[in-house]
């Protein structure tokens, strides 16, 4: 996708910078959430078995539930464990067919997941080992690898501090993450 140059991309710095100073508010200004946490997030997938194989095979995260979806006769609900009380969850809809993952407004642009140094390169090895594309360190991002998975949904396996962006924290003092976790 092309990117902003010129004043064009000067006027949305200006924009963003608007915007911090309006809403952003730190320590003791900052109000508490009134969220727990990320209880699921649910994806639509095409074929269960093979959802299943790619993320507990490839990124670690164990299948922790199946059922029949509630809301649809014939469908899978299922989860994964994805640290800290947070699940991954997926869907199929047998019968029906979907259109192609897109990158639009309303839709996710990824999901990142934090992981330990660990995690991170055992993930690495067996995406290259099974010739699984990535992007991330050859774009200089070394702490990050971007994916899909079987049915497009993109990923990001972000080897960072859950609360901590580039080595910033933005929740307090970062939250502690995975055995492993950059510190």
């Amino acid at each position: 996708m092309p990117q902003l140059e010129g004043a064009a991309l000067e006027a949305v710095r200006v924009r963003r910078e608007e915007l911090r100073a309006r809403y952003l508010r730190e320590g003791r200004e900052r109000r508490e959430t009134t969220a727990l946490g990320v209880h699921h997030v649910a994806f639509i997938c095409r074929d269960v078995e093979e959802t299943i194989r790619f993320h507990q095979e490839f990124l670690g995260f164990p299948l922790v539930e199946i059922v029949e979806n509630r809301d649809y006769r014939g469908s899978t609900h299922f989860f994964f464990d994805i640290g800290h009380g947070n699940l991954l969850g997926f869907f199929d809809f047998p019968g029906h067919d979907h259109p192609p993952f897109a990158e639009t407004v309303g839709g996710i642009q990824h999901l990142a997941i934090s992981v330990g140094d660990a995690q991170f390169d055992t993930a690495r090895q067996a995406l290259d080992a099974a010739g699984i594309p990535y992007a991330g360190p050859d774009r200089g991002v070394d702490d990050s690898l971007y994916l899909h998975d079987p049915n497009s949904v993109p990923i990001e396996l972000y080897r960072e501090r859950l609360g901590v962006f580039n080595g910033h924290p933005i929740l307090g003092e970062g939250l502690e993450a995975s055995p492993g976790a950059r510190a």
